[in-house]
């Protein structure tokens, strides 16, 4: 048995695109909007610990172009990135995905990558 857990925002264009590879390949997916449900920072620092806290921290978006010098700044050790990025979720790049397979160890993706989620689902 296969559990896929997909985090991230609805109007994302990438939560959509993925969202929508994992329906046409016939899987169900367990969707968290964290912009709605909110993030933990238990949770955080999970993603954090398995994807790399400089992976997560999107720098490339309208959010973190906003954010002042200092804030940016403060990015640059793993706590601030995380306190960051729970105060201001637009910050994670998107989406974050776990993959569980029974009888082994959760599987962890970033971003639109099918070809690795068809590595990881054996499909």
């Amino acid at each position: 048995m296969t559990t896929i857990h997909l985090y991230g925002i609805p109007n994302c264009d990438t939560v959509k695109k993925s969202r929508l590879w994992f329906a046409d390949q016939g899987e169900d997916v367990q969707f968290l909007d964290f912009k709605k449900q909110g993030l933990d920072a238990a949770t955080l620092a999970q993603w954090a610990e398995q994807l790399g806290v400089d992976a997560l921290l999107n720098r490339r978006g309208t959010t973190w172009r906003k954010l002042s010098d200092a804030e940016q700044a403060s990015a640059s050790e793993s706590a601030g990135a995380q306190a960051l990025m729970l105060a201001h979720t637009s910050l994670i790049k998107r989406p974050v995905v776990r993959i569980e397979r029974e009888g082994q160890a959760p599987q962890w993706t970033l971003g639109y990558v099918p070809d690795q989620w068809q590595a990881l689902l054996g499909s």
